[in-house]
């Protein structure tokens, strides 16, 4: 709410309304921040002849706790980065021909070599956005993080999409 007093001569008049600021576009914040953020991303992996959409399968691998179900997997990742079910069972093949997953008809299992990776990854990107990210107040990152992922489950809400 805002309140604003005007006077005019002998009468003063306060005016109570809703906050009438228009909202920033918050797609436009976060895709920026994401390409940013994805660039960096896309730097470190070149130095290891990872591709992005391979490491975003690692990456949905490691949230299913390293050892899904190999439907599980497939499934998880048709919805996740919008692939097909040909596409997603070529990530799966991809995982397992780069040694970074095994895999048989009913699992796939993450590798010693993929835990490396992500590893390495991680600290890598650690260096470069450690010294960023310690000037932005605490609370402040964790009150993002808390606002993208509801807003994340709100949308996957929404459109049907599972959760993860």
């Amino acid at each position: 709410m805002s309140e604003r007093t005007t006077t005019r001569g002998s009468i003063t008049m306060t005016i109570t309304a809703e906050n009438t600021r228009p909202l920033p576009l918050i797609g436009q914040s976060v895709g920026q921040a994401q390409a940013a953020l994805t660039r960096l991303l896309t730097g470190i992996l070149a130095r290891s002849g990872t591709s992005y959409q391979t490491w975003l399968g690692l990456q949905r691998l490691n949230a299913l706790g390293g050892e899904p179900a190999r439907d599980a997997y497939e499934r998880d990742v048709r919805d996740w980065l919008l692939l097909d079910g040909p596409d997603a069972a070529g990530l799966t093949s991809d995982l397992v021909a780069s040694g970074l997953a095994e895999a048989d008809s009913d699992t796939i299992r993450m590798t010693e070599a993929a835990r490396r990776l992500r590893q390495d990854v991680i600290a890598a990107s650690a260096q470069i956005t450690g010294p960023v990210l310690a000037t932005v107040d605490r609370a402040d990152l964790e009150t993002t993080i808390r606002t993208l992922n509801e807003i994340t489950r709100r949308v996957r809400k929404t459109f049907g999409t599972e959760e993860s």
